[in-house]
Order: C-alpha cells, then structure tokens, then sequence
C-alpha cells in the first residue's frame, strides 16, 4: 500500500495549541476531550498546528472561559495531517494542522501571537455556527 500525503506529515514545528485552559509547562494534552465546533462529539485526537496565530485563532474560539493561550507543544509519538482542513477542503495542508491519538507535552507558552480583530473573530464565530459539516473524527 503506498503512503499518501496525510499518513506521512513532514513538519518538524515547531507545534502550538490554542486553548483557554491555564496549563503548566510538562503537562500533557489528552484526546478526549469535547469538540469546540460539535459539543456532544468527544473527539479522538488531540489537534495542532505549526501557525502560531492558527493556535491563537483556536483559542479565540475555544469554548471554555478564561484567557486564550497558546502553548509550545511536542507530539509524543505519531500525528498526521489534519483530515478536516486538508485534502478535503484545501489541497495540502497550507493551514500545517496536525492531530494525533497520542498526547501532546507542553514545553512552553507564546504570549507575542496576533489576536485577531473583534469584527474578523466575530465572523469566525458566525461562519462556526452556521457550518453543517462533518467532522472527521
């Protein structure tokens, strides 16, 4: 069988992960937990991305209170291209979002990141819960 494209990612990060949870430095980020587009999905895999301000996007719109956070994270085995940005919506992986089923171990925190506009993630929000898609899990 050949390896395609999303079983082999060749990005070496460095990762984020965007969140409104307050995490310490060696803590480890778990599948498991809720989506923050599908509430009653728990998901399989826990996601990143090699774009900063993508991780800081995703905290923006993370459902949780709290200050949104972007943590330095290190996959602890395998990952690969993120299936629900990639092929199926955009050739590649221009967005660099990974998940994987095995956890992430936070080595630091990027507080310099661009927050996005209150208007623009205003869109995002919309454009959020407006969208009937499926995600793949």
């Amino acid at each position: 069988m050949a390896t395609s494209f999303n079983d082999n990612p060749s990005d070496k990060g460095p990762f984020y992960h965007g969140t409104k949870a307050n995490l310490q430095i060696g803590d480890l980020l778990n599948p498991g937990g809720s989506s923050n587009y599908q509430p009653e999905l728990k998901m399989n895999h826990i996601y990143f991305t090699a774009l900063v301000n993508g991780a800081g996007l995703a905290a923006a719109l993370a459902k949780n209170d709290g200050p949104e956070r972007v943590y330095i994270v290190e996959p602890t085995g395998t990952f690969e291209n993120d299936p629900n940005v990639t092929d199926k919506k955009f050739p590649g992986n221009p967005t660099r979002s990974y998940r994987s089923q095995l956890p992430l171990k936070i080595t630091g925190e990027v507080t310099d990141w661009e927050r996005m506009p209150p208007a623009e993630l205003q869109k995002w929000r919309e454009k959020l819960a407006n969208n009937k898609g499926e995600i793949i899990n």
